[in-house]
């Protein structure tokens, strides 16, 4: 194997153990403040130390891991106060994104749209094997819809920081699904929300979206601490 060959080897081992462990860090598998461990994480995704180390220094740096000076790495604790903050953050970004999406956006934008609300529709929301936890199917075309709501809009920069914003509260969201005490029409929010959007209904659309964000944030607040692992709760990051 020549040199060009094993440096491509070892950058696609790096990327496949980044994209699983932030996988397994948004959908909570692991859970928020739980201790991450080299050796143990190099065993469970057969690669290397080297690669390991990397993938947390990126996770680090999305804020999704903690490194602890002399103690290692830990999934990023989650808190009420972060919450708040995250969510009033989303609402005001994702808000600018869908105005500026709806204003902006074509034909091809609109055809998006309906085919990843049509997808999402059709899958099934929980997990058949865990009904505790949304489908990976799901949660991947629940993204996609997101982001083609917003797809229209005009500003990279804008967008870029909806990503950010959205892979920081997707662990809330999933943490958010066994603690509802009342049933939620999820496929009715996001219904209306897509009509809102294609209507070109900017005023509705926008506080569609808002309610639709804030409910999970709701959710969590108003459940009982001891309903969630005491490791995963922090006063701030």
């Amino acid at each position: 194997m020549s040199e060009m060959q094993r440096e491509a080897t070892t950058a696609s081992l790096t990327q496949s153990a980044y994209e699983r462990l932030r996988a397994d860090l948004l959908s909570c598998r692991l859970a928020p403040g739980e201790k991450l461990r080299i050796a143990d994480l190099c065993e469970r995704l057969s690669v290397s130390l080297s690669a390991v180390r990397e993938a947390l220094s990126r996770l680090t740096a999305e804020g999704l891991v903690v490194a602890e000076p002399q103690r290692g790495f830990r999934a990023a604790p989650i808190s009420a106060d972060e919450l708040r903050d995250l969510t009033a953050v989303r609402l005001e970004i994702e808000g600018m994104c869908l105005r500026r999406s709806i204003a902006a956006g074509d034909l091809a934008w609109e055809e998006r749209l309906v085919a990843a609300h049509h997808r999402m529709a059709r899958l099934p929301y929980r997990d058949p094997d865990d009904p505790q936890r949304a489908s990976e199917v799901w949660a991947e075309a629940h993204a996609a819809f997101h982001r083609a709501l917003v797809a229209g809009c005009d500003s990279p920069w804008l967008l870029r920081l909806r990503e950010i914003l959205y892979a920081q509260t997707e662990r809330y969201r999933r943490l958010s699904i066994p603690l509802s005490s009342a049933p939620r029409d999820l496929a009715r929010e996001h219904r209306e929300i897509a009509e809102a959007a294609l209507a070109r209904d900017a005023d509705r659309a926008g506080a569609l979206l808002a309610e639709h964000l804030e409910k999970t944030t709701w959710i969590l607040l108003g459940a009982a601490e001891t309903r969630i692992p005491a490791s995963a709760l922090s006063e701030s990051r």
